[in-house]
């Protein structure tokens, strides 16, 4: 089993150390909420959960919730509801319900090759999220199956995704891990690549596995780590200098334990693209000369394509596992759909799309400013009663039913499997989570037990306690929603 490490690592910023050294194991050991069986009549809901965020440990923070029935815009309860908040990856709830209505439950997402004539093959990515390397091979193939044995000039156009690859707001911890993956026209393998730090005999340093082999030729490994015994305390530190190619390896791990994979961000997917692309052309024994990227250009006969998988699937992905990278993909899928003024990066048109989208559906666009697609950034601001509206519009849609499939289920899937166990909200539950440093949200829907279908949203911000301890307090909320009866 392999172990992963990817967040808090040790980074270097043109020679700036910018992070922080975290203990090799990280896990979260999920804490139950305080639960109990009585029931709660709409009158008491207030004053029950007063009682669970006016606690002092949490009076340096901010509470904003908004509690209501789905099919009606009666409050059960609300707290600083119409204010702004960084939302984390509550955002994502925003993106996804825009993507749905606008591109469709059945998008795709097309990566094209074209034959432009003598033995010039031109490439065009799109911004598949999903694209890895058995679909490069099937590109191959389908070359090898036209006959296509050698290839003069290979040309990668990245100009369908237009901007920065990486949001300027992000921070640079977030911007250096794979959850800051770089978005581009061409996305392999969710723009990282990986290696295994394996222990060794004692005072040995680790070893470094590749799981691609090729892109060890790319960096230059400064290996400071060592092995220790088994008493030892276990850390890992990647020091990482942007404006080289050198990745500095310290820390220890003990001997016999699990290897560590790392995960880092390409810095430039197009060249990453074509260095993957290379080896899949290889194996189909098709030669391949030069290759080149560039930005735009004439496409004549397409002779190869892939396609990801529907948006359905890909909102799966996007809400279940919080995929960053996938938000910021579909955002920019957003794009296609309305016409760009000069310099417009794809990322601000699909940001345009997004408001134009919710406030079809009835959203006050007064309650967000968004600055992305993921909620990775700090500079989105959203109010509670925002995703409110969003998730009840959404229920009224014809496509309600993926929307809310999408989401992560208490107790049982995606990023809320740790959570709700053994509660009266397991199951009941279909909600998006959050987490920044000092913020933590979920919003979603709940099928209340002997109450009427609610829509909610509690995002907490500015807080002083760990996640562990906002998440429990959260969920002792929900779980009192899951206790309201008519009476």
């Amino acid at each position: 089993m392999t172990r992963k490490i990817s967040l808090g690592l040790m980074l270097l910023f043109l020679g700036t150390q910018i992070g922080v050294t975290q203990p090799a194991a990280k896990a979260q050991t999920p804490v139950a909420p305080t639960t109990t069986t009585k029931s709660i009549c709409p009158s008491q809901l207030g004053t029950a959960i007063d009682a669970v965020i006016n606690r002092p440990l949490f009076s340096r923070g901010r509470w904003g919730i908004l509690v209501q029935p789905l099919s009606t815009g009666q409050t059960l309860y609300s707290r600083d509801a119409q204010k702004y908040f960084t939302p984390a990856s509550n955002l994502k709830l925003l993106t996804t319900a825009a993507a749905l209505q606008q591109l469709g439950a059945n998008f795709r997402i097309r990566t094209s090759i074209y034959q432009n004539g003598n033995g010039v093959l031109r490439v065009v990515g799109r911004g598949d999220p999903s694209l890895n390397d058995t679909q490069l091979q099937k590109l191959a193939q389908q070359l090898k199956q036209k006959g296509i044995t050698q290839i003069r000039q290979l040309i990668a156009d990245d100009s369908y995704i237009q901007g920065d690859i990486v949001n300027p707001t992000w921070q640079w911890e977030d911007v250096q891990s794979d959850d800051g993956a770089p978005v581009s026209s061409f996305i392999l393998n969710q723009n990282i690549f990986s290696f295994k730090l394996v222990p060794q005999a004692v005072g040995k340093s680790l070893q470094v596995l590749w799981v691609d082999a090729g892109e060890a030729k790319q960096w230059r490994i400064i290996n400071q780590s060592a092995t220790v015994a088994q008493n030892q305390p276990t850390y890992v530190n990647v020091t990482r200098e942007l404006s080289e190619t050198g990745l500095k390896i310290q820390g220890q791990l003990t001997t016999n334990s699990e290897p560590y994979l790392i995960n880092l961000p390409v810095v430039d997917p197009s060249y990453y693209f074509l260095r993957r692309f290379r080896s899949a052309l290889a194996t189909e024994k098709i030669t391949l000369g030069q290759t080149l990227v560039v930005n735009g250009g004439v496409n004549q006969e397409e002779v190869a394509f892939v396609e990801s998988p529907p948006l359905s699937e890909l909102l799966m992905e996007t809400l279940q596992n919080s995929n960053n990278l996938y938000a910021e993909a579909l955002l920019r899928a957003l794009a296609v759909k309305k016409t760009r003024v000069k310099n417009q990066t794809s990322a601000d048109v699909g940001l345009e799309v997004v408001k134009a989208s919710l406030t079809k559906l009835g959203v006050d666009p007064a309650n967000y400013i968004l600055v992305d697609g993921s909620g990775l950034s700090r500079r989105n601001l959203v109010t509670p009663e925002a995703f409110v509206q969003t998730l009840r519009a959404m229920a009224k849609t014809p496509t309600a039913y993926i929307y809310r499939a999408s989401l992560p289920v208490a107790a049982k899937s995606g990023t809320l499997k740790n959570r709700f166990q053994d509660t009266p909200a397991e199951g009941i539950v279909q909600a998006k989570t959050g987490t920044l440093t000092g913020v933590v949200s979920l919003s979603g829907y709940m099928n209340a037990p002997k109450y009427e279908p609610l829509v909610f949203s509690i995002i907490v911000n500015q807080s002083d306690q760990s996640a562990t301890v906002v998440r429990q307090a959260i969920d002792e909320v929900v779980v009192l929603l899951t206790q309201l009866q008519r009476c």
